[in-house]
């Protein structure tokens, strides 16, 4: 009989394979709060369960997690994680501090074929998407390197690769990752992030989970220009999908907008932004460009990102300056990769801080 993957189940699911064992299905909800809940890994330690269930769940399941390659250590406290998920392949997460939240950003591919021009992971092509262990997977290890002293308080699926190009994954791990008998994050503190896949986002908004869209551009020709599937949904269509969001989920849509010196950092720009999002509950998130080599954009200087957000503020838009965290090992946003040539020269180039 093949091993059932433990951390890639539901509790509902696990629960009705479990009576297919021929045990209660109150055991899933057990292992559920020893495992997610405790971190408890030692079967002999699980006192709850009975000494049969407990000489037995070893074969019955497979407890398998991604291991972790390397830990790195930013200065101002971010952490990144390598993790191998087989056959040569790796992916990254990164934890961030932020005062009393701990907020974890997971991958959900190896590499990505959204291929935006800004951003590193996009030079590595899709590899493959990684399954529901592999990404429930990422958080227990991450939560294992903290300790209990710390846990981690929110997640954001914005990693390698593009959520909603797994949707099935993604929202299957969202679920375990929710369950009261397990880590029982509020949906509330999981953010979906993408990048335009429009016939998509009402799975976002079924889930309940908070929604990202990695906007970037004022119009369709700059869009198309440096986030090629813009050319399949364009900005109308993505910006009337959001709008359906907040209207089904009263819930306000995060606007992801990296400033590209030249290219998107403009006082028009600014203007630009303000207008198409104003009747969209929202706040901006504006991301001045994280460098990486071969990119081909650069960072604006600090006066024209102060005066770009000054700008949206005076028009009225919530807005907030995403914190760069991570530069300096390259886990900032835009910046992760596996790709040992791109790895080759992050390490010649490190990131400027």
């Amino acid at each position: 009989m093949q091993k059932l993957r433990f951390f890639d189940h539901t509790l509902p699911d696990l629960s009705q394979a479990v009576k297919g064992f021929g045990k209660e299905g109150f055991r899933a909800q057990q292992l559920f709060r020893w495992i997610y809940g405790q971190h408890i890994f030692d079967f002999e330690k699980m006192t709850n369960l009975s000494k049969d269930f407990r000489k037995e769940v070893s074969s019955l399941m497979d407890f398998e997690l991604p291991e972790v390659l390397q830990a790195h250590q930013s200065v101002d406290g971010t952490t990144k994680l390598l993790f191998n998920v087989g056959a040569g392949k790796s992916v990254e997460a990164v934890l961030i501090p932020r005062r009393e939240q701990m907020t974890i950003c997971l991958s959900s591919e190896v590499g990505c074929n959204m291929a935006c021009k800004f951003c590193y992971t996009g030079k590595q092509k899709l590899q493959r998407k990684l399954e529901t262990w592999e990404i429930v997977g990422q958080f227990v290890q991450a939560q294992r390197h903290l300790g209990l002293d710390r846990r981690i308080t929110n997640i954001v699926f914005m990693g390698m690769g593009e959520p909603l190009d797994n949707p099935d994954a993604v929202f299957k791990a969202c679920e375990i990752l929710q369950s009261e008998w397990g880590y029982n994050l509020s949906r509330k503190r999981i953010t979906v992030s993408t990048s335009g896949i429009v016939p998509l986002i009402p799975r976002v908004t079924a889930a309940g989970v908070r929604l990202a869209v990695s906007l970037n551009g004022v119009n369709d020709q700059i869009r198309s220009e440096i986030m090629p599937i813009n050319k399949r949904w364009n900005l109308k269509e993505l910006l009337d999908a959001c709008l359906e969001h907040c209207r089904e989920t009263d819930d306000k849509v995060t606007f992801e907008y990296v400033l590209l010196k030249g290219v998107t950092d403009s006082l028009a720009d600014a203007k630009a932004l303000y207008r198409l999002t104003k009747n969209i509950p929202c706040k901006i998130n504006i991301i001045p460009f994280n460098e990486h080599p071969d990119s081909g954009f650069h960072r604006p200087s600090e006066q024209a990102i102060v005066e770009f957000q000054n700008e949206l503020i005076r028009l009225g838009s919530h807005v907030l300056r995403r914190k760069t965290m991570g530069r300096d090992i390259y886990a900032a946003c835009g910046q992760l990769t596996t790709a040992a040539k791109a790895k080759a020269k992050a390490a010649e180039s490190p990131a400027p801080l």
